[in-house]
């Protein structure tokens, strides 16, 4: 990571501002650094008078949209088709798991793009579902960019009032992640065992 870190580091001396956008965007389509790294970076830089505070909450959620809408429209071009022919063929799912996915992000899809981008581990990928379920452009722009300015605020504002131990963010978040990951695991633990007790149920009626 720290080669990547200092090229990042480059970017942003180098172009200012916009190479805080730069690094976003990138970092939401390829995150070879978390933003709960990058964001926290890029306010400590903003400390070192580099470019304006605002100005780097400003490039970050340009960047965070980029990086969304380049994932947005690749869920659009893989389409729901395609992902219901791959859940055939992938053990304990069916196409109509992902019927259902694809009709609850439709009633509550606003909600899940706007919390989706507070959530380190889903806020990039949130972006999918709603280019499969085609989700307004302008819906989409909106919630993502005030999840995003939420989120890109928080952490910039963090490590530049932090300096140097702008790292510490990142133990923070990390905590916080375990949890959001815990509640994860165990909603699809509950998912594969209650798919695992349907299909013995109906194993039995068949016999």
């Amino acid at each position: 990571m720290g080669s990547v870190l200092d090229w990042v580091v480059e970017v942003m001396r180098t172009l200012g501002a916009p190479g805080v956008g730069l690094a976003t965007a990138l970092e939401t389509v390829f995150p070879p650094v978390p933003s709960e790294v990058v964001l926290p970076l890029a306010g400590y830089t903003a400390s070192q008078g580099h470019y304006g505070l605002l100005a780097a909450i400003t490039w970050a959620t340009v960047g965070s949209l980029v990086g969304a809408f380049v994932l947005y429209w690749l869920g659009a071009l893989w389409g729901a088709e395609r992902l219901e022919a791959m859940a055939e063929r992938i053990p304990l799912l069916h196409a109509r798991d992902v019927e259902r996915a694809i009709s609850w992000f439709g009633r509550n899809g606003r909600s899940a793009i706007f919390l989706g981008r507070l959530v380190p581990g889903v806020r990039s990928f949130i972006s999918i579902p709603a280019g499969i379920d085609r989700m307004p452009v302008l819906r989409f722009a909106l919630y993502t960019t005030a999840g995003s300015l939420l989120w890109n605020s928080a952490l910039i504002v963090a490590g530049y009032e932090l300096g140097a131990q702008w790292h510490r963010v990142e133990a923070y978040v990390g905590e916080a992640s375990v949890v959001i990951y815990a509640v994860l695991g165990v909603a699809v633990l509950w998912f594969v065992v209650r798919r695992l007790v349907r299909r013995s149920q109906q194993t039995a009626v068949e016999r």
